[in-house]
């Protein structure tokens, strides 16, 4: 499988991600920049964390217009996997190709800590690694992680179960502790917590890695032709 990181002015957490996909996973990864017109030849797309254009205006409202995401919207409606991490997330829900939108963390600071996550759901491409219900510890490093969407689409978001991971100490006053969400296609997930940063015993833990194994695992059963 070949994934696809996407790299804009202000990202910084690429190189993790990229480390995730070449040294923990063995799969193929490429760094892909902001202004590249196609994505063809990747199977998956993975938008890191970071301050895309400095967070001018609000975060990931810039970088949602970048050339490459007319590409990353265009693998979504295809089926490819798409993962927003941090500011990825925030872009996913500027572009529309998530539901609602992000405030400033409830305290008014930037949190940087391991949190415990429950897997709400763990039939999907990126959670079928994991356990229904069990429960994990992925760092989180944001200053605008405050998930908030209206009634109605925390109705459909529930009613769907689109709800992967939800905070079990919430540290930023979202939405019924929310830390991330999939389309109701089932192919775009975002998530404020960091898996690539929880890949290795050495990093504090590797409950993250699951998130990447689940994505190759789904790909390869649905993609690659047993004899």
């Amino acid at each position: 499988m070949k994934f696809a990181v996407i790299v804009f002015p202000g990202s910084n957490c690429d190189i993790d991600m990229y480390h995730a996909i070449k040294d923990e996973l063995g799969e193929q990864v490429e760094y892909v920049w902001h202004d590249t017109e196609s994505l063809e030849g990747f199977d998956g797309i993975l938008l890191p964390g970071g301050f895309s254009y400095g967070d001018y205006l609000r975060t990931g409202a810039i970088a949602r217009f970048s050339k490459v995401m007319k590409e990353v919207v265009k693998a979504a409606e295809a089926g490819k996997p798409i993962l927003g991490v941090c500011n990825g997330f925030q872009i996913l829900l500027e572009a529309g190709l998530l539901p609602g939108a992000m405030k400033r963390n409830e305290s008014l600071s930037f949190i940087c800590k391991p949190v415990e996550l429950k897997v709400e759901n763990n039939q999907t491409m990126f959670s079928t690694a994991y356990s229904q219900g069990e429960t994990i510890s992925i760092p989180v490093a944001h200053g605008e992680g405050n998930y908030y969407c209206d009634e109605e689409t925390l109705v459909k978001l529930k009613a769907n179960n689109q709800i992967v991971f939800t905070y079990q100490d919430n540290p930023n006053g979202s939405l019924e502790d929310i830390a991330g969400i999939i389309n109701e296609k089932g192919n775009v997930l975002g998530m404020m917590p960091h898996p690539e940063r929880a890949v290795d015993e050495l990093l504090g833990g590797a409950d993250g890695l699951k998130l990447f194994q689940s994505i190759v695992r789904s790909w390869r059963e649905a993609n690659v032709v047993k004899a």
